[in-house]
């Protein structure tokens, strides 16, 4: 629903890379941002509170090089999206974090588990390695 997954891993992206690659996201539907995703995001210095929810039908723009989805179902949709474009498409499969029950460190540890697993995926794919020490 672009409420949890994406907007925390497009905020990751546009800092991590965001000066010399175009990121944005959307779900399968519109929510609303996720409280916990907020709090974790806030814990690395990242403010997703503003981040405003799309679908795949309110982007505007679709010349996109690359979607990764996070979900079976964005997945599915996706490809759907893509089928006529020159474009890739990557699934990486994100728990859902909304989906674990427990108390509120409980809960709050599965969105930093996403958080974390994002933003290392996130490096290895788009940052270039460092050169080498000489």
């Amino acid at each position: 629903m672009n409420a949890v997954r994406s907007p925390m891993a497009e905020a990751l992206a546009k800092h991590l890379c965001g000066h010399f690659i175009y990121f944005d996201s959307a779900g399968v539907r519109a929510g609303e941002v996720n409280g916990f995703a907020v709090a974790v995001m806030e814990e690395i210095g990242l403010d997703i509170s503003g981040h405003q929810p799309k679908s795949f039908d309110d982007l505007l723009d679709t010349s996109f090089d690359l979607v990764i989805s996070l979900s079976p179902e964005a997945q599915h949709k996706a490809v759907e999206l893509t089928r006529t474009m020159a474009c890739d498409v990557a699934y990486w499969p994100t728990l859902d974090p909304t989906a674990v029950e427990g108390s509120r460190e409980v809960v709050l540890d599965a969105f930093r588990q996403v958080r974390d697993s994002l933003m290392a995926r996130i490096k290895q794919r788009f940052q270039p390695a460092p050169p080498p020490r000489v």
